[in-house]
């Protein structure tokens, strides 16, 4: 039995008569006067130490922690000096900038305004309509699969080119009963691709010559039958609906919000360090 079984069968013997864990520091293995502990060793590895994997996977954290501390070892003791100010200044510098990202996130949670009403959401996509081009084509969309069995069919197919809301109700029960699946989308607006990807087959000809001239489509196979209402569409390079770039629109205001907060920060920290003569250039 090696040193490290050892240590570790006695870890489990501590451990099992009560013995606090945090109180205890039972050491592992040593590198150059640094000690690598049994508590710093991931719990994952010594939940069940009497397996030989365990065992095995403790062991190889063991060796690989080793490894890179006499690299590391050897790495302080051969670096040119160049190289070591080069790295403090790095770490100086990551160390300064992990600083003022988590207090500009403490002051932005603390005090900058979150608030984005809708007509400021609507104003920004007035003024700036053609940014938001789509690149896709897009429809708001019924997509019903049913079995081939299912009885009543006719009648699903008419609910399902009707526009009037309590049409929509008797679908959606019918569905409910006897549909494979049944999707409105939430009534939001959603890429063609999506839509498409729920039918056997491919739909024959371009995208915009189908949204063009359809409005309902059926498909079949030997199980189901497939049916797709097109309640509206938008084609790829026409400006896009309000909709559909709300959340970028909120996500470039909001951005915008923080960017001004951050600019607004600085420049009073800046101030009123020279007010105060805390700051002054020669």
């Amino acid at each position: 039995m090696n040193k490290l079984i050892k240590i570790l069968f006695f870890v489990l013997v501590v451990f099992g008569c009560g013995r606090n864990r945090e109180t205890v520091r039972i050491p592992v293995a040593e590198v150059n006067r640094k000690i690598l502990y049994f508590d710093q060793i991931p719990q994952t590895l010594i939940r069940d130490l009497h397996g030989p994997d365990s065992m095995a996977m403790v062991q190889n954290y063991v060796n690989r922690w080793a490894k890179q501390e006499l690299l590391l070892m050897r790495a302080e003791a051969n670096l040119s000096q160049d190289a070591r100010d080069e790295i403090a200044s790095q770490i100086e510098e990551t160390r300064a900038n992990l600083l003022i990202y988590h207090y500009q996130r403490q002051l932005m949670r603390e005090k900058m305004d979150t608030v984005i009403s809708e007509t400021a959401m609507e104003e920004y996509y007035a003024n700036n309509e053609r940014s938001f081009y789509l690149m896709s084509n897009i429809v708001k969309a019924l997509f019903i699969k049913l079995p081939v069995s299912t009885p009543n069919i006719n009648r699903i197919r008419t609910l399902a080119r009707s526009n009037r809301q309590e049409d929509m109700q008797q679908l959606e029960n019918l569905c409910y009963n006897f549909a494979e699946k049944f999707d409105d989308f939430h009534e939001n607006w959603i890429p063609m691709d999506r839509l498409l990807v729920e039918l056997p087959e491919e739909i024959i000809g371009s995208e915009e010559s189908f949204l063009r001239r359809t409005s309902f489509y059926e498909q079949s196979d030997s199980l189901f039958i497939y049916m797709i209402a097109i309640k509206d569409y938008r084609l790829r390079l026409t400006p896009a609906p309000y909709e559909y770039v709300k959340d970028d629109i909120i996500r470039i205001i909001m951005n915008s919000k923080r960017f001004e907060f951050i600019q607004s920060l600085e420049n009073g920290i800046y101030n009123d360090a020279l007010k105060e003569k805390h700051f002054k250039i020669y």
